[in-house]
């Protein structure tokens, strides 16, 4: 078990949400893993002097590139799915059965994750 985030969750992150906040919290005391995209980042970050939170959380984030490979497999995704959001796509890639995703797009992730067959949490942010 993981907690993905998407770039809403990455927002309510650098908000200092409180809801968000409590469940890094939690997901960091039950020493479970937090993960998100390279692709995912780059449409959230805009000046590291202003997003301290955002930079905290990054520091113990697991963020997977978009690399050839990966990139091949969010295409054949998309074909599946008749979708064209490569970040969603690539999202979609890193979650895993049982995982919880921090999202603000739940409809397209549901939609990509049933294409994959992962069973996940989807928690609207």
């Amino acid at each position: 078990m993981a907690l993905v985030l998407d770039a809403g969750g990455l927002i309510a992150v650098d908000r200092s949400n409180p809801r968000v906040q409590a469940i890094l919290l939690v997901t960091r005391r039950r020493g479970l893993p937090v993960r998100t995209s390279s692709a995912v980042v780059a449409q959230v970050w805009r000046d590291g002097a202003r997003q301290a939170n955002l930079a905290r959380l990054l520091a113990w984030t697991e963020t997977a590139s978009l690399n050839p490979a990966a990139g091949r497999r969010v295409g054949e995704l998309l074909a599946r799915t008749a979708s064209a959001d490569v970040v969603d796509a690539h999202l979609a890639l890193l979650v895993e059965p049982g995982d919880t995703v921090l999202t603000s797009d739940a409809d397209d992730l549901a939609d990509l994750l049933r294409a994959r067959a992962v069973g996940a949490r989807l928690e609207e942010v």
